[in-house]
């Protein structure tokens, strides 16, 4: 079971939803065991098709907020999200996809994550398409790596008033309790690359003005901006106040676009001074871990859904095997139609046989029966005796008695063409009667009811 990790670029507001495209897409493909099959960049159509696909959301693409949530789950919960985050979105809350992280918060709030709609679709069923059949979608923020534990604080009360910040001394004197800030973990992504092609040209190279893709998370929230390179540290500054921040530049992107070269990458690593190499492969890892899918309500992968990838893949073999029902049918009732010609012309022959031997039948219903039956009757009609009757059974137990003495019969009842023999309560009947008895041309067996011996015709 094979896993593809792939990073999304962000959604350009500026190219309407009909010319939406994707680039060329940064991947790893990574085996059942976790090891790494291949790594590199591809366009959509030729992407590995694996077992799982992960799919990495730009942190521009996505807001995340915690809410509190009333007791509803399901369809019920789906209706009541966009209600609850319109106050706090720009846009209709019903365009935009809501969703749940799984790790409540506490005293009923969680962790929501709300994206455009419409980009969300287009990205799910693009990949569909594509025939990634399970897919699974997490916020990149969520991909950096944690930031690291923080040191052991000293104690505020054996600080200097003088060191320490005016709102942290007017807490202290009110006997407020102090919250750590939280740490505070950046990465810059890469540039801003556009997502319609005819808006690539437009984008000038120049080093100067590059804008970067920037992904903050703090905790379990994060956002994403799109800033100028040279502008990141400052941004983060005004963004996390005391907060300790953790900056990372994302490296080792294998087939980048031409900005992103070797010189490109120096150039970009100047303007981000303090930044740690995060290698794409530690990104997607870290992917794998993430537990937010946000595929969930109508984007929720459903395996027994037959979509229109699935059913063109489906064509062939389903044509295939309507085909050779159609042939065994036809084939099946060809069969039936030789047979039954066969069985009438059977059935032909015995009544022409049967009335050519007894011509005075006048009704035939069942000529071999009937044929039989004649035939009884002219045996009975010579003096023959027929294998069946109680003299050609007797005579056939007699010979076949052996050590069995004849004077330990008890009864003999004949009826309906059979003979049953009662032995004496001494008498000790061997097991080899049943085999002479075959070897007389009967058939016999006990009966473990009556403890009879019921002999027939073996004929």
């Amino acid at each position: 079971m094979s896993t593809l990790i792939v990073l999304l670029p962000p959604r350009d507001p500026a190219v309407p939803s009909q010319e939406w495209q994707l680039p060329e897409l940064p991947f790893v493909l990574l085996d059942k065991s976790g090891r790494t099959q291949r790594a590199g960049r591809a366009a959509l159509a030729l992407l590995p098709r694996p077992s799982s696909t992960v799919l990495m959301v730009a942190a521009r693409d996505l807001l995340m907020m915690p809410a509190t949530l009333p007791p509803l789950k399901g369809p019920r919960l789906r209706q009541a999200l966009p209600n609850i985050v319109e106050d706090q979105l720009i846009q209709d809350p019903q365009t935009c996809h809501i969703a749940l992280d799984p790790q409540p918060l506490g005293k009923g709030r969680h962790l929501l994550a709300i994206v455009d709609r419409g980009w969300f679709r287009f990205i799910c069923e693009a990949f569909a398409a594509a025939g990634h059949r399970s897919v699974r979608a997490v916020p990149v923020t969520r991909c950096l790596p944690l930031p690291p534990a923080p040191a052991v604080p000293v104690e505020e009360a054996e600080l200097e008033p003088a060191i320490l910040q005016p709102a942290v001394a007017a807490k202290l004197a009110a006997g407020l309790p102090i919250a750590p800030p939280s740490p505070v973990v950046a990465a810059v992504l890469g540039t801003v690359v556009s997502t319609a092609p005819a808006l690539l040209a437009e984008i000038a190279p120049d080093a100067s003005t590059t804008r970067v893709e920037l992904a903050i998370a703090r905790g379990n929230q994060g956002e994403g901006l799109a800033v100028p390179a040279t502008s990141v540290n400052a941004t983060l500054a005004a963004l996390s106040g005391d907060a300790p921040v953790s900056l990372y530049l994302l490296t080792e992107v294998s087939g980048n676009e031409p900005s992103m070269g070797s010189s490109a990458q120096a150039k970009l690593a100047a303007q981000v001074p303090g930044a740690r190499p995060l290698p794409f492969e530690q990104l997607a890892r870290r992917a794998l871990e993430c537990r937010f899918d946000l595929c969930q309500f109508e984007f929720a992968t459903q395996p027994w859904r037959l979509d229109r990838a699935t059913l063109r893949r489906l064509r062939l073999p389903a044509l295939l095997a309507a085909g050779a029902l159609v042939v065994a049918i036809i084939g099946a009732n060809v069969q039936w139609m030789m047979l039954a010609h066969q069985r009438d012309a059977i059935n032909t022959q015995m009544t022409e046989l049967l009335l050519n031997t007894f011509p005075k039948t006048t009704v035939v219903l069942d000529a071999p029966d009937q044929m039989s039956r004649q035939m009884q009757q002219l045996r009975t009609a010579a003096g023959e005796l027929s294998p069946d009757d109680f003299l050609s059974l007797a005579a056939g137990l007699a010979r076949s008695l052996g050590p069995v003495p004849v004077n330990g019969i008890a009864a003999l009842d004949y009826h309906d063409r059979r003979l049953d023999v009662t032995f004496k309560p001494e008498i000790k009947v061997d097991p080899g009667l049943a085999q002479r008895l075959s070897g007389n041309g009967l058939s016999g067996g006990i009966d473990s009811n009556t403890g009879k011996w019921t002999i027939r015709s073996g004929q």
